[in-house]
């Protein structure tokens, strides 16, 4: 009876494993914390010293205040609105009232939420074409060959380079009285999407190029259809190399994202540095670091999410992905 239930308690090699994915990552990050207090006490600047994580954490919280600040001014105005439209119906019920949008200042967090929402429209769009391009080339060298000069001549463009081209066409072609999306929105997401599709692209055909040559042969006996044989051969076998292109894509997104809102003026992340680093306050920099915590935690949660993704749609379960 006591060896069944010994042998229900996990063995000390799995306590260690386990332990060890939870203790190994802790250390790393204390290991940071404390090398980022000990440097930041070293550099001073025009508005003294490079915050710390005390300081930095202090300013989140002044971020956090401020925000339910706003939400309150914005329920404020809401009740005040709706109790003077109510007042003005009671007398006049055929009176036209106007319902005005709450227009105050876009808080950290409400930035946040317009760069997710820039960087999953770029990225999507960039996966949208560079995924069936990429198909096609793995499946006709020639047209790879063909193709393959101007990829990598476009490839390393920096974003900054993107931009002044971008705003100049949208400017030129999205032209609308009412607009459904403001320019800088779409000048940021076209140069996410230019800067990002291409490791999607390199690695769709470079999986496509690889897949098995047995399988092929498999798909010729069969007699599949071109669609069949990209929906049960092609795609299986190159997942992978696509999910890595996708992962790579994704990162560069985001990076690309906080420069290309800088530059644009587009109401996210990079514009609260570019305001805060403009402001010039003693708490700029605090809250300068904090977007650039939030920006590194935000990119390693997408990178997380992307691998879960490719977890529940790789064939291959054995693999181990990391």
């Amino acid at each position: 009876m006591s060896g069944n239930v010994i042998s229900l308690l996990p063995s000390r090699t799995v306590i260690t494993n386990k332990s060890k994915l939870i203790l190994l990552p802790l250390i790393g990050i204390l290991v940071f914390l404390l090398l980022w207090n000990i440097a930041a006490r070293q550099v001073d600047t025009s508005l003294g010293s490079l915050p710390g994580p005390v300081q930095t954490f202090q300013q989140f919280n002044n971020l956090v205040s401020e925000h339910w600040e706003e939400r309150d001014k914005e329920k404020a105005f809401i009740q005040r609105q709706e109790k003077r439209n109510a007042a003005k119906l009671a007398k006049n019920p055929d009176a036209k009232v106007r319902i005005r949008p709450y227009t105050g200042k876009p808080t950290f967090f409400d930035q946040i939420g317009t760069s997710l929402i820039t960087v999953a429209s770029g990225f999507i769009l960039a996966s949208l074409l560079a995924i069936p391009l990429g198909i096609v080339l793995g499946l006709n060298q020639d047209a790879y060959r063909a193709f393959n000069p101007v990829i990598q001549l476009l490839k390393p463009v920096s974003p900054l380079a993107w931009l002044p081209i971008v705003t100049m066409v949208v400017s030129a072609t999205y032209v609308s009285s009412d607009p459904l999306f403001a320019k800088s929105f779409v000048n940021s997401l076209l140069t996410v999407a230019l800067c990002s599709l291409w490791p999607t692209l390199i690695n769709t055909a470079v999986g496509v190029t690889s897949v098995d040559k047995d399988l092929l042969n498999v798909s010729k006996v069969l007699q599949l259809s071109w669609y069949q044989h990209i929906r049960t051969i092609v795609l299986p076998s190159a997942i992978p190399m696509i999910f890595t292109g996708l992962r790579l894509s994704l990162g560069i997104a985001w990076m690309v994202l906080i420069a290309a809102e800088m530059l644009a003026q587009n109401p996210g992340l990079g514009k609260f540095v570019w305001d805060e680093f403009q402001n010039g306050s003693s708490d700029s920099l605090g809250r300068i670091m904090v977007a650039v915590i939030t920006i590194g935690f935000i990119g390693l949660l997408l990178d997380r999410g992307m691998l879960q993704l490719q977890k529940w749609l790789s064939w291959d379960k054995q693999q181990e992905l990391r």
